[in-house]
């Protein structure tokens, strides 16, 4: 990558990172930040959050001298809200924020070098107004799969082709197959936003995706080539460049040396786990998380814990702090944690398997560490990950079939017997998946190997920022 200009200055980059203030938004942008400052160190990228947002991930996350935080006041429900009323979650999110960024910008236009450009969650839909009035370039940040963005984006042909409304319970089977780049997929694994109660939040995120157009470029969370026909169409369409990226997760802190018991602190406490870990056979233990925000039914995680202690398997559990249904003694072949460095467990050679809920952060570690998956969505883009995993990249099972409209409930039998089946390492099926699992993670570590697509889409966003800076 070509430099000369910047370095040639002695300028600073400057960029303002902006979240969506959600786990599964700050976690993929952080990640995004670093990688760029590790790419170039003429960059300066402040990163702003909330005040709330900031308590709970820690000034120190950031972890670079060229990252720092600026924080805007609380005019969003708390996090515990969210989970509660999405609906005025996403509400305050579109109509209160705005204001209060505009006032970090004004404070940055005095205190620090001259903004050259803002990357903001493509969610935040306001955010490439903001930048076009100030004369500032927007990039827009995509934390979810490229396939999802082409649905959000060509939304207009589920109407015309009277997929949209819809009662999905009684067509969910149904074929989409006129999506640009996407293959053929079924109604029931549209996200849940196109159906039920999640309606209510589809007009906003129908406004934020047709901004997108406005702004001076986008950034995709996508590995190109494993969703290369929709990276193509996607390019294609925009007048400007669009940069597949990922998988935009912290590779870039997983060396061989810290996957050991000496690897991690925890509220600078040891991680023990590890240790554990390190006890176990290779491939062998089970990894389940269900995600940082929506939650399965009490009745429904019954069955999973039974489902999973029945089968006899290795578990390594993120309760997240919840351990309730742990007291009957059926931690004796498994651990059961709080919190986890999920990348770096995903990647100790005694993980076999992840049960997950499917967030593409969680989906983008499995295929990068090579690990196969069960999947168990809950909500949103959870359900179209799951056709990624299972049906177009063949490294994954459901757990259960995509029933829309209907509460079904997966028992502990049926969980039993899946759970011994998939971590059987003997089995044909699963030999097959482990391969195409290998595959997949060689895709993952090339793109961000130097010279790989993600690596070079990096570059080249740099430089055209710095460009468009110094020009």
């Amino acid at each position: 990558m070509d430099h000369s200009r910047m370095k040639a200055t002695g300028r600073m980059c400057h960029i303002v990172a902006l979240p969506y203030p959600g786990r599964g938004h700050i976690n993929p942008m952080m990640n995004l930040c670093k990688l760029l400052v590790s790419r170039n160190p003429n960059v300066f990228i402040t990163f702003v959050v909330t005040e709330e947002w900031l308590s709970f991930i820690g000034s120190g996350h950031g972890n670079h001298n060229n990252i720092r935080f600026e924080t805007m006041p609380n005019v969003i429900p708390s996090e515990l809200v969210r989970a509660r009323d999405f609906l005025a979650f996403v509400e305050s999110v579109s109509t209160k924020m705005e204001a209060p960024f505009e006032k970090v910008l004004d404070f940055l236009q005095v205190e620090a070098p001259v903004v050259s450009a803002i990357i903001a969650d493509t969610f935040l839909v306001w955010a490439v107004d903001v930048g076009n009035r100030r004369n500032i370039p927007v990039a827009s940040f995509w934390s979810m799969s490229a396939s999802l963005f082409s649905v959000f984006h060509h939304f207009e042909l589920l109407v015309q082709n009277g997929h949209f409304p819809v009662e999905l319970s009684e067509r969910g089977e149904e074929a989409v197959d006129y999506i640009p780049g996407l293959a053929s997929t079924k109604l029931a694994d549209l996200p849940t936003i196109f159906y039920g109660s999640g309606r209510q939040t589809l007009q906003r995120a129908l406004e934020s995706v047709s901004k997108v157009s406005k702004a001076q470029c986008l950034l995709l969370s996508s590995v190109y080539e494993l969703e290369a026909k929709v990276n193509d169409t996607l390019k294609a369409k925009f007048p400007f460049p669009v940069y597949p990226i990922g998988p935009t997760i912290p590779y870039f802190e997983i060396k061989s040396n810290l996957l050991t018991s000496t690897s991690l602190n925890i509220n600078n406490e040891p991680d023990n786990y590890f240790h554990w870990l390190d006890s176990q056979p290779d491939s062998s233990v089970l990894y389940v998380s269900l995600g940082s925000l929506w939650s399965v039914s009490s009745v429904q995680m019954d069955e999973i814990v039974a489902g999973v202690r029945n089968s006899g398997v290795r578990f390594f559990w993120v309760s997240r702090g919840d351990t309730s249904w742990f007291k009957d003694g059926c931690v004796d072949r498994g651990i059961v944690v709080p919190w986890c460095d999920q990348l770096k467990v995903l990647c100790h050679s005694s993980i076999g398997g992840f049960w997950t809920h499917c967030g593409l952060n969680s989906t983008l570690e499995a295929a990068y560490a090579g690990v196969p998956m069960l999947t168990f969505p809950i909500m949103m883009d959870q359900v179209p990950n799951t056709k990624l995993i299972v049906e177009d990249w063949k490294i994954g099972w459901r757990v259960k079939k995509p029933e829309i409209g209907i509460e079904s409930l997966v028992t502990r039998d049926e969980i039993t017997e899946l759970v011994k089946r998939f971590m059987d390492l003997n089995n044909d099926e699963r030999k097959a998946m482990s391969k195409r699992a290998r595959e997949v993670q060689e895709i993952c570590q090339e793109a961000v190997a130097e010279n790989g697509s993600s690596i070079t889409n990096f570059d080249a966003f740099l430089k055209d920022i710095s460009l468009a800076h110094f020009n």
